[in-house]
């Protein structure tokens, strides 16, 4: 039976969560492969940190050379986060002739040219499913079945952090400030939320969707963006009074005379609009085509088993395309 080894860059809650979603389906997995899959080497600073799986200190290596170098490794799995080392690691893996899946939408948003560049000089696989809305399958299907579609507009609810204080504002009567403490609380919100609240992870995400969707690479700080840190008690209730609710939404548009508008901000809803019923934590990304119409992907944005469902979707693709 053909052996793909793997690579992993990261062992933090992503990393050790699809560590564990591949011991939990191990089986399935290696069924549909036709072949096993093991993680044989691990590049984490911290080996000591207690964990809920069963790692052995020999799986962990000190350098990213020792991953990108071994001819043994099939695929890298970067869990990093963050643009740096994380993107320059990608890099090397690819041109190494190595196979990489991430779930670091920071990286792939920051250096999507670089990073694609890399993958076509090696002829190698470069899949990144879960950096956009977590476990929920969203870019393979835009960037397969459904993309015989012109797509004329994108709106998603990509950071559930945001999405959970607006629903704890809009259904609780909380003010901005106990709506963080809450989600913070629930480990929904990071100690420092910036990239959440402020909308930079979103405008990540949003530069990953029109890529994908329309061909057209924006760098995700010439994104316009606003957050939700004005958002008020009275501003919920202008919106209620106008039957909608207030969402952070990704929104591009390619308009019938050919322009391009794309932003992240706050927007009034329509109670009516499906993505209103995007309760709390949940994300959602809701889409116009002209031939297959309007497509909603709804589910977990986050969390380690969602995030490593869809980082081992990648894998199984790639694994399945080796053997």
């Amino acid at each position: 039976m053909k052996e793909i080894r793997i690579g992993l860059l990261g062992l933090g809650n992503i990393g050790t969560g699809t560590y564990k979603a591949l011991e939990m389906n191990r089986e399935k997995i290696e069924k549909l492969v036709g072949g096993s899959v093991k993680i044989t080497k691990i590049l984490e600073k911290d080996i000591d940190r207690e964990r809920d799986i069963t790692v052995s200190k020999e799986q962990f290596v000190d350098s990213i050379e020792a991953i990108t170098e071994d001819p043994d490794i099939d695929i890298v799995i970067e869990l990093l986060g963050g643009v740096e080392p994380a993107s320059t690691f990608i890099e090397k893996a690819l041109l190494a002739g190595k196979h990489v899946v991430t779930a670091n939408k920071a990286a792939v948003a920051a250096s999507w040219e670089k990073l694609n560049a890399a993958a076509k000089k090696t002829g190698v696989q470069f899949r990144f499913e879960a950096s956009v809305g977590g476990g929920i399958p969203v870019l393979t299907p835009l960037a397969g079945c459904a993309a015989v579609n012109q797509y004329t507009e994108v709106l998603g609810i990509v950071n559930g952090t945001t999405n959970y204080i607006l629903y704890k504002m809009t259904e609780e009567g909380m003010s901005y400030e106990d709506a963080l403490k809450d989600a913070q609380v629930k480990g929904f919100a990071e100690a420092d939320p910036t990239a959440d609240v402020e909308g930079i992870d979103a405008a990540n995400k949003l530069s990953i969707l029109m890529a994908i969707m329309f061909d057209r690479y924006i760098p995700p700080t010439q994104i316009p963006r606003a957050g939700i840190t004005g958002i008020t008690k009275e501003k919920i209730e202008e919106a209620r009074e106008q039957d909608c609710v207030i969402k952070l939404i990704a929104h591009a548009t390619l308009h019938d005379d050919g322009s391009f508008t794309y932003e992240v901000r706050p927007t009034f809803i329509k109670n009516y609009h499906p993505l209103a019923g995007v309760l709390e934590e949940y994300n959602a990304v809701y889409i116009k085509g002209n031939l297959v119409g309007k497509l909603m992907f709804y589910g977990p944005g986050a969390g380690p088993l969602p995030t490593g469902s869809a980082v081992l979707g990648d894998v199984t693709e790639i694994a399945r395309s080796i053997v």
